[in-house]
């Protein structure tokens, strides 16, 4: 198991993810801010990061889900674009918000909300914690990334993810997920998805200024009059501690499919090996007394 398991589950609210990890004076802590509000599902992020990944395509069966032909993030997607058709009036101050209309020419009663999804790289990552091989570690900029090359395929990290990330290939074994291009960070670069966006619905920056921007944006919906825009993944007192990659919504988050209250997996990792030595002390101790009387009685006959 990965040695960040004590450090993942007994830190602070938000604990500093580099130094954890061993990097001394690293950069910022570096992330995705993806402001849903803007979005016109173009796709061009999940293009990009194919392209500049060399991921494989994903096929071109008819998913019956709209425009989505990719459903969900995967092994083979690491940017997942979901189109989600609602039967709801938009709104005249939902800017940004793509809307259908009625055969007439007027407004239907029917929405589009469209959302980018990704790896969150939280600041608590189970993937790392269950890691056998060392192969998922965490960058100098806190993402996390997946070393395909040490990965064994045991497929730990993949019930681990709350969010339901990574993934393994067909005919391949071994997880793969988003690494936020993490060859480009080092070159000062920003991730292809971010750079192909054509809206900045994509944003790429350092996590706090990104938390303050978002915080912003979100006061600008409220006085527009869209009541229902709220930030998902930026809280750090959170159960994943704060994603590296955090969402502006504008309804639930399991209407895009994100799980409400996000729990890292591992987290009584700490108190059950805890409970586990007791038991197994205990256990010891036991069979030493059996041993020790069954000693003596064997000697005095």
């Amino acid at each position: 198991m990965s040695s960040l398991v004590g450090r993942n589950l007994l830190a602070g609210p938000e604990p500093d993810v580099t130094e954890n990890s061993g990097y001394t004076d690293p950069p910022p802590r570096m992330g995705f801010f993806t402001d849903t509000s803007v979005c016109i599902g173009c796709k061009a992020c999940e293009v990009a990061c194919k392209e500049w990944n060399a991921i494989p395509e994903d096929g071109l069966e008819f998913t019956g889900m709209s425009y989505d032909n990719t459903q969900g993030l995967g092994a083979d997607t690491w940017r997942h674009v979901a189109f989600i058709e609602q039967n709801k009036p938009m709104g005249h101050a939902q800017a940004g918000v793509e809307h259908a209309d009625a055969p007439g020419g007027g407004p239907a009663d029917m929405r589009w909300l469209m959302a980018s999804d990704v790896c969150k790289h939280c600041t608590h990552a189970a993937c790392l914690d269950v890691c056998p091989t060392g192969s998922l570690f965490r960058t100098e900029f806190g993402t996390v990334v997946v070393q395909e090359d040490i990965c064994n395929g045991c497929g730990y990290c993949i019930p681990a993810c709350p969010y339901g990330v990574i993934d393994q290939r067909k005919g391949d074994g071994r997880a793969w997920k988003c690494t936020m291009c993490y060859d480009r960070l080092g070159a000062g670069l920003e991730p292809a998805c971010a750079k192909a966006c054509p809206t900045d619905s994509i944003q790429y920056g350092p996590l706090d200024e990104l938390r303050e921007r978002a915080a912003l944006r979100v006061e600008q919906l409220h006085d527009l009059g869209v009541a229902d825009a709220r930030l998902y993944g930026e809280d750090p007192h959170d159960g994943v501690g704060g994603d590296g990659a955090f969402f502006l919504l504008l309804d639930e988050p399991e209407v895009y499919g994100l799980p409400p209250d996000p729990v890292v997996t591992t987290r009584d990792l700490a108190s059950i090996w805890k409970h586990t030595g007791i038991a197994a002390a205990a256990l010891l101790g036991g069979l030493a007394a059996v041993f020790t009387v069954h000693g003596r009685g064997g000697g005095g006959r």
